[in-house]
């Protein structure tokens, strides 16, 4: 094989796993992909980028799909040493619009309407449970 022949078929081949690579990037499952018609309602982030970062969301859902919910929290952001939270309540209920750090993150007002909590501490244990109030 001469030297362009190969030249031009190892630049086809770098092009197939480049097109193939950045194919695969864009295709990555995500929250949208769940069902449930999950919407973020509200979310808290701690301003310190220097030690524990702290996210807590509040999502509403159609329907209590377990399942869905727990893949959901899964796919929000983490932070070694940190800690991420997610409320869920069911669509068309109350959901709080504020959130705030620390063992209640929203008016106790809202407890009723919450029907899953997904938490990821800082030691990257799960923990999911039902209606947590």
């Amino acid at each position: 094989m001469s030297g362009k022949k190969l030249k031009s078929v190892l630049t086809v081949i770098a092009l197939i796993f480049i097109a193939w690579f950045v194919y695969d990037s864009f295709s990555q499952p995500g929250p949208q992909d769940l069902k449930g018609e999950f919407k973020e309602e509200a979310f808290y982030r701690n301003e310190n980028n220097t030690g524990p970062i702290v996210r807590v969301y509040a999502v509403s859902v159609a329907d209590t799909l377990w399942a869905e919910m727990q893949q959901y929290g899964e796919y929000m952001p983490h932070t070694k040493y940190g800690n991420t939270k997610v409320y869920f309540f069911l669509k068309g209920s109350p959901v709080p619009k504020e959130l705030i750090p620390g063992q209640e993150s929203f008016e106790a007002t809202y407890k009723p309407y919450c029907v899953a909590l997904y938490e990821k501490n800082a030691m990257s244990q799960v923990n999911f449970t039902k209606r947590p109030f």
